[in-house]
């Protein structure tokens, strides 16, 4: 086996391994999925030692896995996948994020690229104007006592209830769009006050809601089962999680965990993988907690396509059914979810943790819903707002390698820091618009943050995780209209 920076083993074209001789305090090897030329990033960004050190949790199993879209994070890389047993292992709030349940859904209409021209900038400004944006925005909504308990326990079936979208979204959504276990009383009472003013917005960062069209279909049969039937159709594409909420809850259980561990004996060699044996009270609080904040994560993505669905009614001057709208899938790429994985030939709960991973389940699992059994789940990975974006399918490769998992975005090659530094965010935004791209967005800061130079082409990404086995291509669209916070 082939040793490249002094380190990882080359297992084949898109896998490395960091062997456990490489730390002493190493339980298991740590496995990456990445072309030679991501391995310099990588090493740059110093992501072989937060997988080494996801290695050392206690119950951890198989391996610390990176996705090709892997770069720093708190505590665990973001694009890292780790699953520890109940009996023995822990969980992380470092290995969820604090956007907790942070992840993507994606709409179809039944428009054609022509249905938007003379419309796009008002239609973007639109999106803009109903749905709140930027760092600390708040919404119309607002949540008492009762209302943020249905939302907490609710999810976005609560929403449906409440009048915002279909009940036929629910379908699409990732558990409902309504995680089983969430324990509303875990949620400390700051968590609840930013989370009361916040339903219904998109955030900061590399949040968005991009009109789309598509650009070229690999798997036609695959597309046509999620709706997706020619080059040109309109899509809508939704990325946000659970605001303040979640950022706060992720926060108070960092502290629970650094003053459980001593009691539980358990030693981890970055303070920011504070975690605590899922069996305790302090894990068991947290997962109820952060499947709160995952419930009202679904929510806010819920309200936004609503907003979304009456913007596009009111400049394409059409009713929502006649437009479309409807929700080819939701998923999470920033939670723990305790799930059923084979193991030596048996079945086995694990506790999966998959930070800026998404979930891919193959064809037949039991989670997907009926119209994508005989595909596989639809898998939803959003590029930077001046290229592309896939459409994917989970495998039974991902299953038996990665716990169902596969990468989530392009992934930052560059901190916001240093991309403002050197991109020029009005000249960027004139760039897009020669590209015919419409950007709105709060500020030019904003945008230079989020410049394409400050990630990696999604494609390179893209073609590591097909090669690999993880996911199969079904789609690619391209952005004509970005609104970002």
């Amino acid at each position: 086996m082939k040793r490249v920076n002094s380190a990882l083993e080359q297992i084949d074209r898109y896998r490395w391994r960091l062997p456990r001789e490489y730390r002493q305090d190493m339980r298991v090897p740590g496995i990456i999925y990445a072309s030679r030329e991501m391995l310099p990033h990588i090493t740059e960004e110093n992501v072989l030692g937060q997988v080494a050190n996801v290695a050392c949790l206690p119950g951890i199993i198989r391996a610390s896995m990176a996705m090709p879209d892997v770069h720093w994070g708190y505590g665990f890389p973001i694009g890292g996948v780790a699953a520890t047993d109940l009996e023995g292992g822990v969980v992380s709030p470092g290995g969820v994020g604090f956007d907790i349940n942070c992840g993507v859904r994606l709409l179809r209409t039944r428009l054609d690229s022509t249905a938007l021209d003379g419309k796009l900038e008002k239609l973007v400004r639109a999106l803009w104007d109903c749905i709140p944006s930027g760092l600390g925005t708040t919404g119309i909504i607002r949540l008492g006592k009762r209302d943020m308990e249905g939302v907490l326990t609710g999810g976005a079936c609560w929403a449906v209830e409440q009048g915002y979208g279909r009940y036929d979204d629910l379908l699409y959504t990732e558990e409902n769009g309504q995680v089983a276990g969430a324990d509303p009383d875990a949620v400390g009472l700051h968590a609840r006050e930013r989370g009361s003013l916040q339903l219904g917005t998109l955030g900061s960062g590399n949040h968005f809601v991009e009109i789309g069209v598509v650009d070229e279909i690999y798997e036609p049969e695959a597309a046509r089962v999620m709706g997706i039937e020619k080059t040109g159709q309109v899509l809508v594409w939704i990325h946000t999680g659970s605001r303040g909420l979640g950022h706060q809850v992720a926060d108070d259980y960092i502290k629970v965990m650094l003053e459980a561990m001593p009691r539980y004996g358990i030693s981890v060699p970055d303070r920011q993988l504070a975690c605590a044996p899922v069996s305790s009270k302090e894990g068991n609080s947290y997962l109820g907690a952060m499947r709160s904040a995952a419930n009202y994560a679904w929510a806010n993505r819920q309200i936004i396509t609503h907003h979304a669905r009456q913007a596009f009614a009111s400049v394409i001057n059409a009713c929502e059914n006649s437009i479309g709208l409807d929700l080819v899938y939701d998923v999470s790429h920033n939670i723990a979810k305790i799930e059923s994985h084979s193991l030596e030939g048996k079945a086995r709960s694990l506790c999966v943790h998959r930070k800026g991973a998404t979930r891919a389940f193959p064809p037949g699992h039991a989670q997907l819903p009926e119209l994508y059994s005989a595909i596989g789940q639809p898998v939803l990975v959003p590029g930077d707002m001046g290229r592309y974006s896939y459409i994917l399918t989970g495998t039974q490769t991902a299953m038996e390698e990665t716990f169902g998992s596969t990468c989530h975005g392009a992934g930052r090659m560059k901190s916001r820091k240093e991309a403002k530094r050197i991109i020029d965010g009005r000249e960027f935004v004139k760039e897009l618009a020669g590209r015919g791209i419409v950007v709105q967005a709060g500020s030019l800061s904003g945008i230079a943050e989020e410049a394409s130079l400050a990630y990696k082409d999604i494609t390179s990404v893209i073609d590591v995780v097909t090669g690999a086995g993880l996911s199969k291509p079904v789609a690619r669209t391209r952005p004509v209209g970005v609104i970002k916070g």
